[in-house]
Order: C-alpha cells, then sequence, then structure tokens
C-alpha cells in the first residue's frame, strides 16, 4: 500500500461529521490553553468528557494534515504546529474532510433513474456553491478566535 492510500485510511478512520468538526475544534482550544505544551489524548479526552480513542482519531487526521504534531513516549503528547492565530477553521474543516460527507449524502439520494441524474447535476452546482460559502465563512475564524470568545 502506498503512503497517499495509507493516509486516505487513516483520514477516512476520523468519522468526518459535523460532531468530529466540533469535537476537534475544542481538542485545539484545549491545545492553545496548554500554552505550546504537550498534552495527552487522555488528557484531551478528559477535558471533552469524551472516550479517548476518538479523539486520538480525530488528532490523528489533525496531524496527517500538519496541523498538530504527535510525539509518542513517556514525554509524548499532542501541541499545536503554529500558532492558534494561524489555524483556520477552514484549516480543520479541510482536514476533516466534512464537506465530503454533505455532499456523499445529497449525491446517494439522489437514485440512478433519469431523475436522479438530472438532481446529481443540480446538486453539484449547489454543494460547490455551499462549500466555497462555507470556506470563506470559516477562513474568516481561527482557533484563537474561538478562545478570545471564551473569555
Amino acid at each position: 500500500m502506498d503512503k497517499v492510500s495509507s493516509s486516505k485510511k487513516s483520514v477516512m478512520a476520523c468519522p468526518s461529521t459535523h460532531k468530529t468538526f466540533s469535537l476537534a475544534l475544542q481538542a485545539l482550544v484545549v491545545l492553545e490553553k496548554h500554552s505550546g505544551g504537550k498534552c495527552s489524548s487522555g488528557d484531551i479526552a478528559t477535558h471533552l468528557h469524551i472516550d479517548a480513542t476518538l479523539i486520538r482519531r480525530i488528532l490523528k487526521a489533525l496531524a496527517l494534515e500538519h496541523i498538530i504534531e504527535s510525539r509518542e513516549g513517556r514525554d509524548g503528547g499532542y501541541r499545536l504546529v503554529k500558532g492558534a492565530d494561524n489555524i483556520s477553521l477552514a484549516d480543520i474543516y479541510s482536514a476533516l474532510q466534512i464537506h465530503n460527507t454533505i455532499a456523499d449524502s445529497m449525491l446517494e439520494a439522489a437514485r440512478d433513474n433519469c431523475l436522479g441524474g438530472q438532481m446529481k447535476n443540480a446538486f453539484s452546482d449547489i454543494l460547490s456553491e455551499i462549500e466555497e460559502s462555507t470556506l470563506n465563512v470559516l477562513k474568516s475564524y481561527t482557533i484563537a478566535d474561538i478562545v478570545e470568545r471564551m473569555m
């Protein structure tokens, strides 16, 4: 298996949902509040009251996109690769491939019949516009903005 296939498989192990997006944002806020220090997946899971396995899957997807870095071992943990003011919400949204779930669901619901083919074409244009609008909004906010709004 080549590196590209392997990396796609790993990302797919992390569910691409809006809940995942929310948990990823919360995990990044936890990392930011640790002031650049490393934080274990167990600590993040405890802060968020979720299963450590789920947060590790999410963090792995973010690490594959170089949003965070991870280090294994006794002194291991996760930390932000760059400042929270340089990590846009669009970066996280794209890393987790959230847009795929909306598009896939809508296109899958359009059946393979005469009307379905026409609906897929119509949906495709609309979905592209939704994606572009969503990314434009998310690009205007960063992890630092979320932290600031929490104060």
